[in-house]
């Protein structure tokens, strides 16, 4: 197989684990736009801009830093996902973490029969947390630790900006605008994830968003609502 063939399989299998209608569970997540909705601080484009652009600052660079970490070390696996863990302090956002992980391994052991799923699974009896076992899929499907990250921030962008459109109402045009206009954002982010793959584990981001793990927890009182978190 020569460069060019080689570069275009690759690219095929990121649009592939990127693409939303692989059935990883994340349709049924705000990203938690839902919480802001409810607060009455997302209401025009303007404000879910604002909002993407927070969450790419804190909370969406570590998880994409934390698979680019895990594509890169597969050997790792359960160092990462206490660190990601102790830098989730939300219990709601964790579970929602781990959920999401164990759909992706359910889904892509059938288009990847060589990831390993027994160790996924081994790390946590919730399953691993969401970007762990992005992180190690990416790995299974020959992928490079920037590749995870894009994923990682592209899934997140994906959440925010459904859940705008069926929540809020906004032009569903609108909302693309927005996406295409962050892109090149997001391979900014996605590089600089990738100058973490191979730190040790203790070594890689922490940026949150504290309200964010608070809204969560309210979130998942609410006796009605239209996403899981």
């Amino acid at each position: 197989m020569n460069e060019q063939s080689s570069r275009g399989s690759n690219l095929a299998t990121l649009l592939l684990l990127a693409d939303s209608r692989f059935p990883t569970g994340g349709h049924a997540h705000s990203g938690g736009v839902e919480s802001v909705h409810a607060l009455g601080r997302m209401t025009t484009i303007a404000e879910l801009e604002l909002f993407i652009d927070g969450r790419l600052a804190t909370s969406a660079k570590t998880d994409a830093a934390f698979a680019a970490a895990a594509c890169a070390q597969p050997n790792n696996l359960v160092a990462l996902d206490h660190e990601l863990e102790v830098r989730t302090p939300s219990p709601k956002l964790r579970d929602v973490s781990r959920s999401l992980g164990r759909q992706m391994i359910r889904v892509a052991l059938r288009a990847w029969p060589s990831l390993d799923a027994t160790t996924l699974r081994s790390i946590n009896v919730n399953g691993p947390m969401q970007p762990v076992a992005l992180g190690a899929v990416a790995y299974a499907a020959q992928l490079s630790p920037h590749d995870a990250a894009l994923v990682s921030l592209h899934h997140f962008m994906g959440m925010a900006t459904t859940a705008a459109v069926r929540l809020v109402g906004l032009d569903p045009f609108d909302v693309q605008a927005i996406a295409a206009r962050i892109a090149s954002r997001l391979d900014d982010i996605a590089a600089e994830a990738a100058l973490f793959a191979y730190k040790t584990s203790s070594e890689l981001p922490a940026s949150t968003s504290l309200l964010a793990d608070i809204m969560a927890e309210h979130h998942a009182t609410w006796e009605v609502r239209l996403f899981a978190s």
